[in-house]
């Protein structure tokens, strides 16, 4: 039997890649489909950033949107060792921009600011999330460059979900604790089926949301327990015209879906929703959980599919 030949993996210096901070990191950074390696790597939802944004004297180097929460994102980039002066710049860009998610990406992190990213992962409200990121690239032979996002710290939910529940009822209720049981064995079935779409963080809350491309709207998962089903919408934030749109084409829609979903304006409510409820969620029975899931990860799929073609 022949021997495999096989190459060593290499790293590259990332600075022969991009010399320059602003001009070709952050602009490289800035390309959808280079955000997209950054989602992949800590569960956000960015398609498009604004670079070098103000924040008094100082310009921040890239601002975005996460599209499935609405929360402002900064980005901060740092092709060198973590120093104290970056590290206080987040801290201004975070505050005067009100972001909630934090990314500060360097060459390499030192320990003391692993350290400081983790302390204010662990003390801050559960709303705001701060991720250090070293950058590295690496290559095989003569072939092209890889870049990889490494991720060194990122936030801890559970101590999050948990310190914000000591300053109320103590201790996590049976229903946040089987959520987060729920939304983690999802999202290990999402990564064995390849991730058709970004994994998020599971937390205590009852929805995981899905981004189709546009910030009126999103695809969402739904846990409703009480009621024994779990729902897979599409869920607009603020637009009635974008609702009244579909709807007036609500036959054609369930026609591609192959389905019948519950079409609810809720007028009175800036929301609008078209849900799709799948029997069989029962938190004292997990029997049923991975074809339950995989059922939630088929109709997500088709339901991104189908509406991102109308809006």
């Amino acid at each position: 039997m022949a021997t495999m030949k096989l190459g060593k993996l290499q790293e590259v210096d990332i600075r022969k890649l991009w010399s320059h901070e602003q001009y070709d990191f952050s602009e490289w950074l800035s390309k959808s489909e280079n955000l997209e390696l950054l989602n992949e790597a800590i569960g956000l939802t960015l398609s498009e950033v604004e670079k070098e944004v103000y924040v008094g004297a100082y310009r921040c180097d890239l601002v975005g949107t996460d599209e499935t929460t609405g929360d402002k994102v900064i980005i901060e980039n740092q092709l060198e060792i973590s120093n104290h002066d970056h590290l206080g710049k987040i801290i201004t860009y975070a505050s005067g921009l009100d972001a909630k998610v934090v990314v500060w990406i360097v060459k390499e992190a030192r320990e003391e600011h692993r350290s400081a990213i983790e302390w204010l992962n662990n003390n801050t409200p559960e709303k705001l999330s701060f991720f250090l990121i070293e950058i590295h690239a690496y290559q095989i032979g003569d072939s092209l460059c890889a870049p990889k996002f490494e991720v060194v710290e990122k936030p801890n939910g559970f101590i999050k979900n948990a310190k914000t529940q000591s300053s109320g009822s103590g201790d996590y209720n049976k229903s946040q604790g089987e959520r987060i049981e729920f939304w983690t064995r999802f999202n290990e079935i999402l990564v064995e089926r390849g991730k058709p779409f970004n994994v998020r963080k599971a937390t205590t809350d009852h929805w995981y949301d899905i981004a189709i491309g546009t910030s009126d709207a999103h695809v969402s998962l739904t846990l409703v327990n009480k009621d024994g089903y779990v729902g897979v919408e599409f869920y607009i934030r603020d637009n009635k015209d974008l609702f009244d749109k579909l709807y007036a084409q609500k036959e054609e829609i369930e026609n591609r879906l192959g389905l019948e979903p519950d079409w609810q304006r809720l007028d009175g409510k800036k929301s609008s929703r078209v849900l799709y409820r799948i029997s069989g969620l029962d938190f004292n029975d997990h029997s049923n959980y991975d074809s339950l899931m995989n059922e939630m990860i088929d109709k997500a799929v088709l339901f991104a599919n189908v509406f991102k073609k109308y809006v």
